[in-house]
């Protein structure tokens, strides 16, 4: 027996980010929007078509665009007061996972009088939640289909706020607001998604046949296309691919969770300020191969999907699928050694404490971690 969760509605195409103003019409009441972004976003000048477009379906729009990477509890009280003042009754987040996990909480407590600290944790939120719009403009995340917020807690802390309640009305990927994403943001979200993927289908509490569909078709299409969309960000074929990829293993993973790929690479986050995408590239291959006894079978099947005449035993099989995921990071020049992000050998033993606080994630993983594991795997990393 198993349960599988995800957003109601998602909205795929080619400026499908311009139809926003008729799709809300269509679905919601409300005319105060609160728009949740980031300032480098922002002056980009990829908001302007949309807020042109909102603005002449007679919308009104506030936008918070103070949100940052890893968001701080303090940024996310102001989006939330923000929110309040202006009587929002509309969430539209766009941006990257942190925009847009921000807009979820936006969305959970402005309407309510719970604090946001009471919801840290698993099925925590009690409020109304406003209605909520997810607009991606990475394909890394999937944070547009996922009931998951990560909030930086303190200096070098996260905490996640998990609920049904976090679920978006709407997603609405565009492949336009994607072209102008630099090649190394590219790579390293593009590797995220990836690892959303294979930490889902190989996860060890709640793997199940359609987090396992969503994960295999969306390793297909995200290694099938990060190269192209790294060396030519503006092929929209590529960009597309990218989004479904990175929306489906949000889809998969938000059911069947992530392990210790994640847990070992949010220290490396959180203490070092190195991206969410690029830590979890960093210690991709040190997990996948410590997994390999109690997983091979499940990498090789992988190995499959990424090269279809790839042949030998499951561990064969396995490896060569490590020697690809290699091989695909260097090529889109994605870092592959802790030490190229500022980690020494003297910061092993405060990251692997930091990690094993990350129960939350390594219980999902197919093989015990324990502290001498994380320390043997933070080393081989370096």
């Amino acid at each position: 027996m198993f349960e599988f969760r995800t957003v109601p509605e998602v909205v795929v195409g080619e400026s499908a980010s311009l139809q926003l103003p008729a799709l809300i019409s269509a679905r919601f009441s409300g005319k105060r929007i609160a728009l949740v972004t980031d300032a480098p976003l922002r002056a980009l000048g990829l908001l302007e078509p949309l807020l042109n477009a909102l603005g002449a379906a007679q919308f009104t729009v506030d936008i918070f665009d103070g949100v940052v990477a890893d968001p701080p509890e303090a940024t996310v009280r102001s989006a939330i007061d923000r929110a309040r003042d202006i009587g929002a009754e509309i969430v539209i987040g766009i941006g990257g996972g942190s925009s847009m996990d921000v807009a979820k909480l936006v969305a959970a407590f402005a309407g309510s009088t719970q604090d946001l600290a009471q919801a840290y944790g698993i099925d925590k939120v009690t409020g109304p939640r406003l209605p909520l719009i997810q607009v991606p403009t990475t394909a890394g995340t999937g944070s547009e289909v996922t009931p998951i917020a990560i909030v930086t807690t303190g200096e070098t802390t996260k905490l996640g706020i998990v609920s049904g309640k976090l679920y978006a009305d709407l997603a609405v990927l565009d492949p336009t607001l994607t072209t102008g994403l630099p090649a190394s943001i590219t790579a390293a979200t593009g590797i995220d998604a990836m690892v959303h993927a294979i930490e889902a289908y190989t996860g060890k509490l709640k793997k199940n046949p359609i987090s396992d569909g969503l994960a295999r078709e969306a390793l297909r299409l995200l290694a099938g296309s990060l190269a192209q969309a790294c060396s030519n960000g503006k092929d929209l074929s590529a960009r597309n691919n990218m989004l479904i990829g990175a929306m489906l293993a949000g889809q998969a993973f938000a059911n069947s969770p992530v392990g210790a790929v994640h847990a070992l690479a949010y220290p490396i986050g959180g203490i070092f300020h190195v991206p969410h995408g690029l830590s979890n590239a960093l210690m991709l291959s040190p997990v996948i191969r410590f997994n390999m006894e109690a997983a091979a079978p499940l990498y090789a099947e992988l190995a499959q999907i990424v090269m279809p005449d790839v042949s030998g035993s499951d561990e064969a099989r396995a490896l060569r699928f490590v020697e690809f995921l290699d091989k695909l990071s260097d090529q889109v020049g994605v870092a592959r050694r802790l030490t190229q992000v500022g980690v020494q050998a003297g910061d092993v033993t405060r990251l692997a404490e930091n990690a094993m606080l990350q129960q939350r994630l390594l219980v999902n993983n197919p093989r015990e971690v324990t502290f001498g594991d994380a320390l043997r795997l933070y080393s081989e990393a370096l």
